[in-house]
């Protein structure tokens, strides 16, 4: 399994927003301008994000975006399945239930499910504002 650019990139800006946001709205812009990243790559991933209510946007003067909940409410799970879809490591585990014609022999399926439940219950442990305060990774 790899994280995309896009599910890099979705993390940032929720970041970027949660810690710039205040009581107002930030702007795409602001968020490239601080994180280095192209603003039309973050208007498709800022879409995505309003489109699963993770993101409130508003136009005009004093538009933008901020987040719909506190930081703590996110967890970094959350956000990549957002950008990315399936974090699964192999296709046959991307789909419940396993449509695979050969997973009742695979002797590999065992492996690739631990590893699926390690990632994703480490992701879905993490928040947002756990990486705001600095999260050092624990094995």
């Amino acid at each position: 399994m790899k994280i995309s650019t896009k599910g890099r990139y979705a993390l940032r800006m929720m970041l970027d927003i949660a810690q710039n946001q205040g009581d107002g709205f930030v702007t795409l812009k602001d968020v490239a301008q601080r994180q280095d990243i192209s603003k039309k790559y973050l208007e498709q991933i800022a879409l995505q994000l309003s489109q699963t209510n993770a993101l409130r946007a508003v136009r005009g003067h004093q538009g933008g975006y901020r987040l719909t909940k506190e930081p703590s409410g996110y967890t970094a799970l959350d956000v990549l399945r957002i950008a990315e879809g399936s974090l699964a490591p192999v296709a046959c585990l991307e789909q419940q239930p396993n449509l695979c014609g050969r997973c009742d022999g695979c002797l590999t399926l065992p492996l690739w499910q631990g590893l699926n439940r390690v990632v994703e219950n480490y992701l879905d442990s993490v928040t947002l504002q756990d990486i705001l305060d600095g999260l050092s990774p624990e094995l």
